[in-house]
């Protein structure tokens, strides 16, 4: 093909060699035919070297595509086979399991209506044997209700019997009453008033003897269980006794100091004494100046300032004042410290007026007990009491704690001091129950928690306990005068009298104007009567006596 394809092209430049082209040209025009010539061979032999690579590679592929198919054949066939060999040992296989299953089957039913027979034949032995008992009871039943109604026969002869004795009772109580009718001389009705009247009588003597027998029970319980419950607050608690004093002695290191203290013609002590309000007296006494006053914050800060002058030694107007203003401040400090510790001690947050005020009451007294020592025992013996009767332990702290906070100031404000106490708490934006706790614990207003009961009762107990409090004989003879009185105020009373220190009240009536029953009566007014008129530390006895005495002589 190659052959004739150089042969066309020869052809033609040969041709229009001859027809067109001079010596020259033709020389020009067989060097390009030269190159022509080679320019076409290539590219025919690189066409030839093309179609040949095509014509290999197509017969590789086909010659791949036939391996291919035969390989894919052989493999299809190799699956089919053993697929159909897994189908067979499945087949087989499923067969077997199939033919286990029924055996199991088979051999579970066996078993089942084996067991079901043994119950079958188990329930009609059960059965037969419950025919038999029924029969045996219904038998028995039988018997037992021919004998009930051989009794019921019975006893409808003995309830005709009885009627017929009921009868006669009838006739023979119509006669008797008729009978008695005659010989007392009164009717039916009158004597039924009269045994009325004398069972009424009777049921009132019982009556008086139940209620003063259960009064009394009620009493013993009650005071052994509260004295249980105040026995161990007490018993958690021990106070020390702090007394009043209206003067205080400081000691000095000599005898010259007392001149010193005086100074030039007295200025010293006229200074020291303007300064704190305090009357200082330098007396016989050796190598000690006793400081005067009622107000034991200045006599505090006097002590304090003469104590300071006499370690410093250098004693003049000018000295003293500087003393005595600076002693005022730690003292302030003091006071605020004193109110945060007995604050910290119940775990109580105050705000800072309630602290400072607290912390006053270490220099304030009751009757020479101190008011500090005491609010702090009521507040433990109120926590005490409260956490008994599962109250707020925290709640009765407080308030027994604040409750004498107005004697730091009772003296400055007009009113009680538990007045005055409530307002200065209702300003602090205290608890209202609280409030009231401290308000009512002189029964200056209605008690509206059991918190403000146990407050009372804990004031009561610490101003109570021997050694806590000194009382004026004049205070202590007019309360026996008003003991006497009050008894002596009741009709029927033919005389009383204050016993035991004002511990009890002995009252003697005249048996003719009141009756036995009438005593218990007698002593419940009067001590209503004492605890709503006095007051007093812990509690008076009082006893009714009510004698009758028959004298006669012999002859």
């Amino acid at each position: 093909m190659t052959y004739h394809l150089s042969n066309i092209l020869t052809d033609c430049l040969v041709l229009a060699q001859d027809s067109f082209l001079n010596p020259e040209q033709e020389a020009e025009l067989n060097t390009l035919q030269l190159w022509f010539i080679t320019g076409g061979i290539l590219l025919l032999v690189l066409l030839v070297l093309w179609q040949v690579l095509v014509i290999n590679r197509g017969g590789r592929l086909e010659k791949k595509t036939k391996e291919a198919q035969a390989d894919a054949e052989r493999l299809l066939e190799s699956s089919r086979e053993n697929a159909l060999a897994e189908a067979e040992g499945i087949r087989m296989n499923a067969e077997l399991k199939a033919k286990e299953t029924m055996v199991s089957a088979q051999a579970a039913a066996e078993a089942l209506m084996t067991e079901r027979r043994k119950e079958i034949a188990k329930m009609e032995e059960r059965l037969t044997s419950r025919e038999d008992s029924l029969a045996e009871k219904l038998g028995l039943l039988q018997e037992r209700l021919a004998e009930l109604d051989k009794r019921d026969a019975a006893n409808k002869e003995k309830a005709a019997a009885l009627d017929e004795i009921r009868a006669t009772l009838d006739k023979e109580h119509a006669k008797n009453v008729a009978e008695l009718t005659r010989i007392s001389g009164l009717d039916v009705e009158t004597a039924k008033k009269e045994l009325l009247e004398e069972l009424r009588q009777s049921m009132q003597v019982e009556r008086a003897t139940m209620i003063r027998r259960q009064q009394e029970e009620a009493r013993q319980e009650l005071q052994t269980e509260a004295r249980q419950v105040m026995i161990a607050a007490m018993q958690r608690y021990a106070a020390d006794c702090v007394f009043e004093h209206t003067t205080t002695a400081v000691p000095l290191p000599n005898e010259e100091m007392k001149g010193r203290i005086i100074g030039r013609e007295g200025r010293n002590i006229r200074t020291l004494e303007a300064a704190t309000g305090t009357n200082l007296l330098v007396d016989e006494t050796p190598n000690a100046v006793v400081i005067s006053c009622f107000d034991p914050i200045r006599r505090e800060v006097a002590r304090l300032v003469l104590e300071k002058l006499i370690n410093d030694g250098r004693i003049h107007p000018s000295r003293v004042e500087e003393i005595v203003e600076k002693t005022r401040q730690e003292l302030g400090q003091e006071i605020l410290k004193t109110g945060q510790d007995a604050a910290e001690r119940f775990a109580l947050p105050l705000p800072q007026n309630l602290i400072t005020l607290l912390g006053t009451l270490k220099y304030r007294f009751s009757f020479a007990q101190n008011v500090l020592a005491h609010s702090i025992e009521v507040a433990s013996m109120a926590g005490d009491i409260a956490a008994e009767l599962g109250l707020s332990r925290i709640q009765a702290q407080r308030a027994g704690l604040l409750h004498d906070i107005g004697k730091a100031v009772d003296h400055e404000v007009e009113g009680t001091h538990a007045s005055i106490g409530a307002e200065i708490l209702r300003r602090s934006g205290e608890d209202p129950l609280v409030v009231n706790a401290v308000a009512a614990h002189h029964e200056e207003v209605e008690k509206e928690s059991p918190i403000a009961v146990i407050v009372q009762i804990c004031d009561t107990i610490s101003a109570a306990r021997p050694g806590a409090r000194s009382e004026t004989t004049e205070f202590f003879l007019r309360r026996l005068e008003d003991l006497e009185r009050i008894g002596n105020s009741f009709p029927g009373v033919d005389n009383c009298y204050a016993i035991q220190a004002g511990r009890e009240l002995r009252v003697l009536v005249k048996p003719d104007k009141v009756t036995e029953e009438g005593t218990v009566l007698l002593a419940r007014e009067l001590a209503e009567r004492i605890e709503s008129e006095m007051r007093y530390p812990g509690q008076i006895r009082v006893s009714v006596i009510r004698e009758t005495r028959v004298v006669d002589y012999a002859k």
